[in-house]
């Protein structure tokens, strides 16, 4: 026979050791609205100077006039998700092993860049979108208001399109 506080010990274990071998926090699956965004004036709302044509400045909103840097709002440069060397996807492509290794930024594998309303997922909310993969809430979108839409980065203006807009099922996973 086994003494209660041995079967609750017992029965804590198989419970945590899930959580414990996955290494991560709760992850919460959520369907929501998923745009795409890209560094032109379209999506990001700049516009070029007059005389200083090189120059760049916001184009609307509390901030129009201000020179524009292409940050984000947690002051990040945006960027798009790469795999690294020990993923997934250096197994689904081999080909590109010698160039992560050779290119040895892309060794280490990152997170893109999400924008969301931040009084919902806050700065450092790290989102799963298929398709498209890792990302961290660092912006803010002007169109992106409520709980239920995200706005993905690409760093091309062709990608961003052909993403479009999408209704699907993400992982959730809040900061810390």
């Amino acid at each position: 026979m086994t003494s209660p506080s041995r079967t609750l010990l017992i029965a804590t274990l198989a419970l945590a050791t899930p959580a414990l071998l996955t290494g991560c926090a709760h992850v919460e699956r959520r369907t929501l609205e998923v745009t795409a965004y890209d560094p032109g004036p379209e999506s990001c709302g700049w516009r070029r100077g007059r005389i200083l044509f090189w120059r760049k400045y916001i184009a609307e909103g509390p901030h129009k006039g201000e020179r524009y840097t292409g940050k984000t709002a947690s002051g990040t440069k945006p960027h798009e998700p790469r795999p690294g060397l020990l993923s997934v996807d250096s197994l689904i492509r081999p080909w590109m092993i010698p160039l992560r290794l050779v290119f040895f930024w892309n060794i280490l594998p990152r997170k893109g860049t999400i924008a969301a309303d931040t009084r919902y997922y806050p700065f450092g909310t790290e989102i799963y979108v298929p398709d498209y993969g890792w990302g961290v809430v660092e912006d803010r979108g002007a169109a992106i208001k409520g709980p239920r839409r995200l706005d993905i980065y690409f760093s091309d203006e062709d990608d961003a399109l052909d993403w479009g807009r999408q209704r699907i099922t993400v992982k959730v996973r809040p900061p810390g």
